[in-house]
């Protein structure tokens, strides 16, 4: 792949089994310097981890980036300084940054019901508005260096917005309403942000991944939607890591405004 010598911001790197992690994986073992944000205690919060997995050995062992290539910072994306503020570290650590990962998410199994206005607020703050700050932080720092070299002696690069979206498009999510409404709120963006950035060299688009597995389903709703899915199994992360290093090979310079669904097949008619 045509990625190798990029340097990106990854969001989203908190658990081994999340997507944001196998993104960094992928693109650390494809030759680019990677600079993660995750935010452990909403994995807590979740029960999805019993504390911070990025603090252990095995999770940067299994990352496989050295100091020269890889850092990791805690931030919280519900407040708004903490876009401008990963944009910092990264930049201060690695230089320029032509690539941009938002793999993060705020899960929120709320139905209608149990709507309230605190839980709608904190969604559309680290789901949307950190996203949207994230961009513009993104472009704005790009377009300031647009005609410096990498600090490693490389040409300047194309620039790479990926986001990513759920399957609210194609069926209802009526028991996670605050992440289906963020998450379709960044599905409409992406033709709006690629317009806004396709002038400064900046491509922008956007992954559905289908149903994959991070450990947070039941066995049933496992092997439930298992059925739906022809291959008999759900996605993996190392299979969405793979879709966005598609879209940041040079091959692809030509595709923005695009979001993908690549959902390997998914019948949601079969149960």
């Amino acid at each position: 792949m045509g990625s190798a010598g990029r340097t990106a911001v990854v969001t989203g790197v908190s658990r081994r089994q999340g997507i944001g992690f196998a993104v960094a994986r992928r693109l650390l073992s494809a030759g680019m310097r990677v600079c993660a944000q995750g935010w452990s205690p909403h994995d807590v919060e979740l029960g999805l981890s019993g504390g911070a997995e990025t603090a252990s050995p095995e999770f940067r062992a299994e990352l496989g980036g050295s100091a020269e290539t890889f850092s990791h910072v805690e931030l919280d994306l519900a407040e708004p300084e903490a876009p401008a503020e990963l944009l910092r570290q990264a930049t201060e650590r690695f230089g320029s940054v032509d690539t941009l990962v938002l793999a993060h998410a705020r899960s929120s199994d709320f139905d209608l019901d149990a709507l309230s206005a605190t839980e709608l607020d904190l969604c559309w703050a680290v789901n949307v508005r950190a996203s949207l700050l994230l961009v513009r932080e993104f472009a704005r720092r790009y377009r300031d260096g647009e005609h410096e070299e990498g600090e490693h002696g490389e040409g300047r690069r194309e620039g790479r917005i990926v986001l990513f979206t759920s399957g609210q498009h194609l069926a209802p999510m009526s028991g996670e309403i605050p992440y289906a409404a963020t998450k379709g709120t960044l599905h409409q963006l992406t033709p709006t942000l690629s317009d806004a950035l396709v002038e400064r060299g900046i491509t922008v688009n956007c992954v559905n991944p289908g149903p994959t597995d991070t450990g947070w389903a039941t066995e049933e709703l496992t092997a439930s939607v298992g059925r739906a899915l022809p291959r008999g199994r759900w996605n993996t992360p190392e299979e969405a890591a793979g879709v966005v290093e598609l879209l940041l090979d040079e091959r692809a310079t030509t595709i923005t405004g695009q979001v993908l669904d690549a959902e390997a097949g998914f019948r949601r008619w079969v149960r």
